[in-house]
């Protein structure tokens, strides 16, 4: 038995996109929809990204990614899933695969103002809008904006919500960012997996979540250091007073697993080396534990 209830349209604008620095595949979403990231964004490290809205099938997520993990093109992919089942004029779906080829599609019902833009390794995507120049900005700013795959992918919703964004306005927002085993140790490809599923502003919580993403699990060679005599006894210090070395001791092993201590307690772990350096974020909240930032 079916259900004859019309679920209400994913009002969205989102950017899905390739990068060839790293071979990280991306999307990033805003929509006046409850919770946007449990049903826009798929992805797959080394094979592609997907969002599907408007009156969205979820299913052209996984079977977009199928039908490029056989050899697809995003293009051919897209061709495949629009040209089949019902409905296919009120949906939208945008698609890049893993060699930086972006597919869109808009069907001629769906909610306006609704349409693409597809770029060099990215497409830019939306519905509900308040015109063109939603899209047309998210498009400049990914393009003109430096910085890491995921600080341009923020950029370009920020732009397009400071273009008109969901005439309707916001609620959610979300980020995807796969890579080869690019999740929490390894374990997976979901390098940057951050959502935002009600808040009035969601984007600039989205924002702040990256960037403590950016502080948790992403290490930087600029901010290791080789720690000399002096950097070795203000750690010493700086952990007495935390009361991770209790015994006083100036033995640089005993410091280090101190110092190992209290990264596990501050979920630092990831930033934890083996190669006899230090990452200055662990040492930042050291500092700060011990009262002296």
């Amino acid at each position: 038995m079916t259900s004859g209830r019309q679920w209400p349209p994913v009002s969205t604008f989102s950017i899905v996109a390739y990068d060839r620095a790293t071979g990280d595949l991306g999307i990033a979403v805003q929509s006046k929809f409850l919770a946007v990231g449990a049903v826009v964004p798929w992805a797959r490290a080394g094979v592609g990204a997907v969002a599907t809205q408007a009156w969205c099938d979820t299913s052209h997520g996984p079977r977009g990614l199928d039908l490029m993990a056989g050899g697809a093109s995003a293009g051919e992919a897209l061709a495949a899933i629009i040209g089949t089942g019902e409905g296919h004029e009120r949906r939208q779906v945008g698609m890049v695969d893993a060699h930086g080829r972006a597919a869109s599609y808009t069907g001629p019902d769906a909610p306006a103002w609704a349409g693409s833009i597809v770029g060099d390794g990215f497409c830019c995507q939306g519905n509900i809008l308040t015109g063109p120049e939603v899209i047309h900005a998210m498009a400049k700013a990914y393009r003109s904006t430096t910085g890491s795959f995921a600080h341009r992918l923020l950029a370009a919703l920020e732009a397009g919500q400071a273009a008109g964004g969901d005439s309707r306005g916001q609620q959610s927002a979300a980020i995807l960012v796969v890579r080869e085993k690019g999740g929490f140790l390894g374990g997976n490809d979901r390098y940057i997996d951050l959502r935002v599923d009600d808040h009035p502003r969601p984007i600039e919580e989205l924002r702040r979540l990256v960037m403590l993403h950016r502080v948790y699990f992403q290490t930087d060679e600029a901010d290791l250091v080789v720690p000399d005599e002096a950097l070795l006894a203000t750690i010493r210090r700086q952990l007495i007073a935390t009361g991770d070395l209790t015994d006083g001791t100036d033995d640089p092993a005993a410091i280090t697993a101190a110092l190992e201590r209290f990264a596990g307690r501050e979920n630092l772990e990831s930033r934890l080396r083996d190669d006899g350096q230090i990452d200055t974020v662990i040492l930042e909240f050291l500092r700060n534990a011990a009262g002296e930032g």
